[in-house]
């Protein structure tokens, strides 16, 4: 590809940016602020801050709901401006850009028309599916007839695919992710405290207490607003309420991969009990987690570094590696239209 190459994962949470020309890589949040319905106040890391905080004038949204795109103009304005901010212009390029692999044809063309007419000026744009810029990332040889069990815990979703040969074998996406974790953290302290707590709050006590298998004894304050008296609160929250809250979740994501595991061919399987599953997605962090999926499963689960970052890293070496540039293709229906 070009100097000017770009990878790009656009997740419900997360946007991530990498450039091959400066090897620089932006990891910020996906929410813009729009003041007065069109002025841009604010985006990324510091718009998230104003998320559940901002006055009526202002806007903070998430465009992306459950890995697809569902508001394509701020993505559109969110897209140019983090491009501006790793390079300073916005002088085009090459594009990949990760997408899941179970979605429609048309949600997977959303994506790339979001490059194609926003102002950037695009010279080629590409698509990953994102398993394979995953497996890329945790530094598997994609390429080889092995399989390989991908489960990948987004924020809204978790996507678990079997892949073998550069391609998809099996893939199944449901709508269970960190997102959902933080809502049954918000009812369960709402219906056992009366204490009403916002997402950021159950996301930190998810970060702080969450663990799969309930071995730790440790709490944790928090901040909101008591039902009954409409006064601000505080509890001391214990990891054993968070672990009743995410148990069932975590559950029907194991169930889900159980799926995906009974329908995979024999000699997949075989590969597959030999290397192990691979974690990754901003939820691979939950403590015991691996263990718990090991537990359920029998199989050997493996954690990267920064699993949060591993269809980034992939994606990185996919745009600047020639012999992998074969991963990449054009949505279909473009195809059709050209």
């Amino acid at each position: 590809m070009a100097q000017h190459a770009y990878g790009i994962d656009i997740g419900t949470s997360n946007f991530k940016l990498f450039s091959v020309a400066n090897k620089k890589m932006i990891n910020e949040k996906n929410v813009i602020a729009i003041k007065n319905k069109n002025e841009i106040y604010s985006f990324g890391d510091p718009a998230f801050e104003m998320y559940e905080k901002a006055p009526a004038n202002i806007d903070v949204s998430f465009p992306v709901k459950y890995g697809v795109i569902a508001d394509i103009k701020n993505m559109g304005t969110l897209f140019e401006c983090f491009v501006q901010k790793i390079n300073g212009q916005n002088n085009g390029g090459d594009f990949c850009i990760a997408v899941p692999t179970d979605i429609t044809e048309v949600e997977k063309r959303a994506f790339y028309d979001l490059i194609a007419e926003s102002h950037v000026k695009s010279k080629h744009i590409n698509v990953v599916e994102k398993p394979i810029a995953d497996a890329v990332g945790v530094g598997l040889d994609v390429e080889s007839p092995k399989g390989k069990l991908i489960i990948d815990i987004g924020s809204d979703t978790t996507e678990i695919s079997v892949i073998s040969l550069g391609g998809i074998v099996l893939s199944k996406i449901i709508k269970t992710g960190g997102n959902k974790l933080d809502d049954t953290i918000c009812n369960i302290v709402r219906k056992q405290y009366n204490l009403i707590i916002g997402s950021r709050t159950a996301e930190q006590i998810k970060i702080n207490l969450a663990d799969a298998m309930n071995s730790s004894d440790s709490t944790h304050v928090a901040y909101g607003r008591n039902i009954v008296t409409g006064l601000p609160a505080m509890k001391d929250i214990s990891s054993e309420l968070v672990y009743q809250a995410i148990q069932e979740c975590l559950h029907s994501i194991i169930d889900s991969v159980k799926m995906i595991l009974e329908r995979t061919p024999p000699e997949l399987s075989a590969d597959i009990i030999e290397a192990g599953a691979y974690l990754t997605g901003g939820s691979a962090m939950i403590k015991n987690l691996d263990a718990l999926i090991q537990k359920e499963t029998g199989l050997k689960v493996n954690i990267c570094d920064a699993p949060a970052e591993a269809v980034i890293r992939g994606l990185s070496e996919i745009v600047s590696n020639d012999k992998l540039h074969g991963l990449m293709f054009v949505p279909r229906e473009k195809q059709y239209n050209d």
